[in-house]
């Protein structure tokens, strides 16, 4: 391998890419629109309080301004106070558009000094099943601590909730490796299938086996540019991440092998698909077959961790799954033990596609 026929060669193909609008776009553009997107949709998740809207028609005794207190002190619910002159809290909060309602009755601090029952009526909306059942668990949290104080009792298990593996943790920080690693993906398969199966039918790879430049040197100027290309994508999401949406994630020295063992593992498949393609129409199909799965099986958008058992274990079939969890070890819950794990998977399969598809793949159209 002559290594200057390598890098004359390099800008030649990266100016053939850049010239291609969907190709730029798919590679750059579209993984920044995504992490926008779902960024700003889910950049509230797990943080936002429940608004609860109370009517104490206790006239704020001190036992009911100390439930209300314990509850807002929750930080599941924001607690909003209406005047005790609403005759039905029920039809304020529909005319309103609120979706949670709490009424104290009147003689509550009585009923709770004379251990008699109190009964708190509770509204909550049925087309927000996740907000109700915040609503439900806050005020049944301190209710139950209530009870446990006037039986003469003292808390003796208590649970702390926590995030898994770390307590910043939100959705973006998952996000960002996960669509890093699809940046690594779609780039270059569907830009490897295109070029190995139209470049055989027009014969460019027949005029470049007639020039010094041997396969080899082209697979490596073209694994160059795609890894470079990783690089940059991943730059401009790390920085959307972090800058727009406070993102906790970190670019790590044990992330950087993934962005360059991974270009060329799906380099390899995506000339692997385009080579073994009778049409460039037949190759695209392939490699939507082999792509699609893997941008949403592999823990792109959600984590593998809340799908059922049984599409777990397909995900853990898809090369990609292996980049998105050695990407979110490394970059997220700095594990550097299951991030090496995780690479050694991807160099494996890396090294099996690549000779795979350098046997496949052919200058001349058989």
């Amino acid at each position: 391998m002559n290594l200057t026929r390598v890098m004359v060669y390099f800008p030649a193909f990266a100016k053939g890419y850049i010239r291609n609008p969907l190709g730029l776009f798919m590679s750059l553009i579209f993984p920044v629109i995504l992490i926008l997107v779902f960024g700003a949709v889910f950049s509230n998740a797990g943080t936002s309080q429940v608004p609860l809207t109370v009517e104490n028609l206790d006239h704020n005794s001190p036992a009911s301004v100390s439930f209300l207190s314990a509850l807002n002190a929750t930080g599941e619910v924001s607690v909003s106070m209406v005047s005790s002159d609403v005759e039905n809290l029920s039809t304020y909060l529909a005319d309103h558009d609120l979706s949670a309602g709490l009424v104290i009755p009147a003689g509550f601090a009585a009923d709770l000094a004379n251990r008699t029952p109190v009964h708190l009526l509770v509204f909550t909306n049925p087309s927000s099943a996740s907000e109700a059942g915040i609503v439900m668990g806050a005020i049944q949290g301190v209710a139950n601590g209530e009870n446990l104080r006037l039986a003469g009792g003292s808390e003796v298990v208590t649970t702390v909730e926590l995030n898994v593996g770390s307590q910043v943790y939100r959705y973006i920080d998952y996000l960002v490796p996960g669509l890093i690693g699809f940046s690594v993906l779609v780039s270059p398969m569907f830009s490897m299938v295109n070029v190995s199966s139209t470049w055989k039918r027009d014969k460019l790879f027949r005029q470049l086996s007639l020039t010094p430049l041997s396969r080899s040197e082209w697979l490596a100027a073209t694994f160059l540019w795609y890894v470079l290309l990783a690089f940059v994508s991943t730059a401009l999401l790390l920085g959307v991440g972090r800058v727009l949406f406070g993102a906790h994630v970190t670019l790590t020295l044990l992330t950087l092998p993934f962005l360059v063992v991974g270009p060329i593992l799906f380099v390899s498949i995506g000339l692997l698909a385009g080579s073994v393609s009778s049409t460039p129409e037949s190759a695209a199909v392939v490699g939507n077959i082999i792509t699609f799965p893997m941008m949403f099986l592999s823990g792109t958008f959600f984590p593998v961790s809340l799908f059922p058992s049984w599409l777990m274990a397909i995900a853990h079939v898809l090369p990609l799954f292996y980049i998105i969890d050695g990407l979110n070890a490394a970059m997220v819950f700095d594990n550097t033990s299951g991030a090496l794990v995780d690479l050694l998977i991807v160099v494996v399969l890396a090294i099996v596609f690549a000779v795979v598809a350098t046997r496949a793949f052919s200058w001349r159209e058989k």
